[in-house]
């Protein structure tokens, strides 16, 4: 009785596969999928071309004035001569002051949104703000920056005022990333924490954070670039368009890679030589973004190793 019911199965699984229509399907299905990986393939390589060509033509006009003296020196001779090292350690200062601020800031409020508010209409309200807020132009950021802080609490075109601007407008993007992180998390985690005995919190710092670590850095990453090349903030907050040394506290001015090129680019009597030396900067800055975004992604590389996410 099995042999003739396997026998039977087999005769209707060959009919199935004999039967025009279906094979057509199958064949479509299969053009389909190709197509559609082909498509796919090539968005990948224009995306690369275009990454590739601004890596090359940033690179090719900026490695002429690259040299020890351009990257320790201060400038010289109305900035046509010696170097930019002031703008490197300002650029440096002011992004990490911004992921400062708001990396702790971003990552409680994502942990509070996500695991302690109620999911009421004042929540999505919230959220719906924090992610209306990633789309404001920068220059209103920095209009903002300049009221509050280098007017009304009296800090100054500074590093600081600089710094907490930079990090208003980054925070909208490290709470999403955050958000998003902690969320894919399994519940099943949370679950056998607390199963286990551990409270809310220890679940969160011990389990939920660890294993959400690595989108959050992905977050980190996204807004570090966006911070270390905006002029706008830092144009009314923190930026100055000439100085001989390097700032000695977090209330002092300090110059700026993005703003010293735009200063490059749009003022001085040498366009010639200033445009050489803006390239170089703008190859500096690429090479500074890339190294903090590198550590950022060492680190989160080590997480998914040591939690296996």
């Amino acid at each position: 009785m099995n042999t003739q019911t396997g026998l039977t199965d087999n005769i209707a699984v060959t009919l199935q596969k004999n039967v025009p229509g279906r094979q057509k399907l199958i064949r479509t299905s299969d053009i389909t999928q190709a197509l559609g990986f082909i498509f796919l393939a090539l968005c990948i390589l224009v995306a690369l071309f275009f990454l590739g060509s601004i890596i090359y033509f940033i690179t090719s006009r900026g490695i002429a004035v690259i040299s020890w003296d351009f990257l320790t020196e201060v400038p010289r001779r109305a900035m046509t001569k010696g170097g930019v090292a002031p703008a490197i350690v300002g650029t440096f200062y002011l992004t990490m002051g911004a992921i400062a601020f708001a990396l702790p800031l971003g990552l409680a409020s994502a942990i509070y949104l996500c695991e302690y508010s109620p999911g009421s209409v004042v929540v999505n309200i919230i959220r719906l703000s924090i992610n209306n807020l990633a789309g404001v132009p920068s220059v209103v950021f920095g209009l903002f920056g300049f009221a509050i802080f280098v007017k009304i609490l009296g800090f100054g075109v500074s590093i600081l005022s600089g710094s907490l601007t930079l990090g208003i407008m980054a925070l909208p993007g490290i709470i999403s990333a955050s958000q998003e992180a902690i969320l894919a998390v399994p519940q099943s985690f949370r679950e056998a924490s607390l199963a286990l005995g551990a409270t809310h919190w220890q679940t969160i710092k011990k389990v939920v954070l660890p294993t959400a670590l690595p989108g959050i850095l992905t977050g980190v990453i996204l807004n570090v670039g966006r911070v270390a090349g905006e002029t706008a903030p830092i144009l009314f907050t923190a930026a100055t368009f000439y100085t001989r040394g390097y700032p000695d506290s977090i209330f002092s001015e300090v110059m700026a890679l993005p703003y010293h090129i735009y200063a490059l680019m749009t003022e001085g009597t040498h366009p010639e030589v200033q445009t050489q030396i803006a390239y170089g900067c703008s190859l500096i800055l690429l090479a500074l973004v890339l190294a903090i975004s590198a550590c950022a992604i060492i680190l989160r590389q080590r997480q998914r190793i040591r939690y296996g996410s």
